[in-house]
């Protein structure tokens, strides 16, 4: 069985480098047509997903619709959950990455960025921006889980536990499954598939919109793993 996971094309805020986090911003030109290339490479190799998931942000939505678009691939269920949003970044959602690291400095910058169990500092009420830097969208009203920040190991703890719960069963059934979701959320998932420990997770690179797919054992053991790159 194959599992194809997708990063997000480039986003109006990546292009900015500000912390996006679960703020729900548009892919940006460049986004959408890196979006294109993942679809274009998707069908060059034959590789036809029978049912895709995505977070509950745009622009991995929109990543997935324009993907299944360029393969032609649209007729399929893609189904959503906030689960695999990407992590909340708190109090640096909507901030420029290099204020940030200047203002708190390299060591917690990068244990935060690229470590494990170290999050962000929490967004508060009190924050002037705090109605637009965390949204209470009316998405969000059915669930319980209303996070103010979020380490790796948070944003795993959701992941792990949705792609039990819903992906893994589908996977058996549909042999080739399509994740479209954020870098943080397919990190924690890369690191439960690839058994990488904590302290190495720092070397997982995943580009946007670069289509991974893993061959799967029905025990999730990895038989191959390939990177569609252009």
């Amino acid at each position: 069985m194959e599992l194809i996971l997708i990063r997000h094309g480039q986003s109006e805020w990546n292009a900015k480098n500000l912390f996006t986090g679960w703020i729900d911003v548009e892919l940006s030109p460049k986004g959408e047509e890196e979006a294109r290339e993942a679809g274009a490479l998707l069908k060059e190799a034959g590789l036809y997903p029978q049912i895709c998931y995505t977070s509950y942000l745009k622009r991995a939505i929109h990543t997935a619709q324009i993907a299944l678009r360029e393969l032609g691939w649209e007729h399929i269920d893609v189904l959503r959950s906030w689960k695999l949003n990407e992590r909340h970044y708190g109090d640096w959602q909507g901030r420029n990455k290099e204020e940030v690291k200047a203002k708190y400095g390299e060591e917690l910058f990068m244990a935060v960025r690229r470590g494990y169990d170290t999050p962000p500092p929490p967004l508060e009420e009190s924050d002037p921006d705090y109605a637009t830097r965390y949204p209470l969208e009316p998405k969000y009203e059915g669930i319980s889980y209303h996070p103010r920040s979020e380490s790796l190991k948070d944003t795993r703890e959701r992941v792990v536990n949705y792609f039990f719960s819903e992906i893994f069963p589908t996977l058996l059934i549909y042999d080739r499954v399509m994740i479209a979701a954020h870098g943080n959320s397919l990190r924690a998932l890369i690191m439960f598939l690839e058994q990488i420990p904590p302290e190495k997770v720092h070397t997982i690179e995943i580009p946007t919109a670069t289509p991974i797919v893993y061959t799967l054992t029905q025990e999730l053991a990895i038989v191959d793993k390939q990177v569609y790159q252009p």
